[in-house]
């Protein structure tokens, strides 16, 4: 959606499709980070953007045992915004597209589920996709597909790009709980022995993500959801009075985690970007904006060309300048998620989580902790990150 937002906004003739008839879609990436937020300041729309309906983070915290600690400051980086705006998926997406509708070039097909490519025989080319609604299938050419479907991308299995898997050892069980107003208002994680919860504040809810050791939910649902309910409680003791909210795993919703990447991200006619070029862990709830960044530059290398008209002769090496920028960002982060799966959250879902004795503080934490100024590196890497990108293209009047 970004990326046909700034290909309209130059005057390219954009098709958006839509597999579903709205973008009602719970517990999907919302954690806009101030990388992005500084996108939407240089498309002139920050102030409308905070007008939809969010929340505000500006410190992320973390209880390791008994200890509780600031883990992340934002307050130091040098962007506008010197937060984390938690904003429903849908809020983003509906703002989204009531913008790009403002371009006679820009066109949303909603209920529009994309099932296959169209490919030129003789030439290898990728010429449009197989697209089937409710009255019936079509297709839609194009000079180029986008594949931005996610990490379970149909275009790029379709295109037969190959991917590469480099691990998770974890799934993220994801649900909501009540707030009330005696709560705490710090969004953060809470680790002890065998058990890792993250808590994301959302004004009136808790949104909570639970990991478990990869493929984990069988042995879990087998040992019942009362003691489900109860490791709940030990990690997070404020939810004793609420637990029972948890009425059936039907209120759990399982997140099977994947990182992975494409060895490469075109072939002539098409380009894969966000999850469906470079899944990403939930660790840091970095994916959405990777993603975003990836359609910003893919909007500042592809713009003026596609505006011209025909599609240019070099395309394809437009194509594979937009992975070469975007390449090294996500190798660098999708790095960091991995080491942060091995060497944090793999021991300690490993440990005995029936143990009672509380888990100890790693040195390094208790460094961040002592500093605004050191907790503003993880704030960067996550708040900002590798590369980020900035718009260059001008609006066509």
């Amino acid at each position: 959606m970004m990326l046909g937002f700034l290909l309209a906004r130059a005057g390219v003739d954009v098709v958006v499709l839509e597999k579903h008839g709205d973008f009602l879609r719970d517990f999907r990436g919302d954690t806009v980070h101030p990388s992005t937020l500084e996108v939407m300041h240089e498309l002139g729309l920050l102030e409308k953007f905070l007008q939809r309906p969010h929340d505000e983070v500006r410190e992320l915290h973390a209880t390791v045992g008994d200890t509780e600690m600031v883990l992340a400051n934002f307050s130091h980086l040098r962007t506008r915004c010197k937060f984390i705006a938690l904003m429903p998926q849908w809020e983003f997406l509906d703002f989204l597209r009531d913008e790009a509708l403002r371009f006679p070039t820009f066109r949303l097909m909603q209920n529009a589920e994309v099932t296959g490519v169209i490919e030129d025989a003789a030439t290898s080319t990728i010429t449009g996709v197989q697209v089937q609604t409710a009255e019936g299938a079509l297709q839609v050419n194009a000079d180029l597909v986008i594949g931005a479907d996610g990490r379970h991308s149909r275009v790029r299995e379709a295109a037969g790009l190959v991917v590469r898997d480099l691990g998770a050892p974890i799934d993220v069980l994801w649900m909501r709980l009540p707030k009330l107003a005696s709560d705490p208002s710090s969004s953060g994680g809470r680790i002890n022995t065998g058990v890792f919860l993250a808590m994301i504040d959302r004004g009136s809810y808790w949104q909570c993500a639970y990991v478990i050791p990869k493929g984990g939910i069988d042995a879990l649902r087998t040992r019942g959801l009362e003691e489900f309910r109860v490791s709940m409680v030990r990690i997070a003791p404020l939810f004793a009075d609420r637990i029972h909210e948890l009425k059936s795993w039907d209120d759990i919703k399982l997140l099977s985690v994947t990182v992975d990447r494409l060895e490469r991200w075109y072939r002539p006619g098409l380009l894969c970007i966000g999850d469906a070029a470079h899944a990403m862990s939930p660790i840091g709830g970095v994916g959405i904006n990777l993603a975003i960044q990836d359609a910003v530059a893919a909007a500042n290398i592809l713009a003026a060309p596609l505006s011209a008209g025909d599609s240019p002769a070099d395309l394809l090496l437009l194509l594979a300048a937009v992975e070469k920028r975007r390449l090294f960002p996500a190798r660098v982060t999708q790095a960091a998620q991995v080491a942060v799966q091995n060497r944090l959250l793999r021991p300690v879902l490993a440990a005995d989580a029936q143990d009672t004795w509380a888990m100890k503080v790693p040195w390094l934490m208790k460094l961040m902790a002592r500093s605004s100024w050191m907790q503003s590196i993880p704030a960067y890497a996550v708040g900002v990150g590798v590369r980020p990108e900035h718009v260059r293209n001008p609006a066509r009047s």
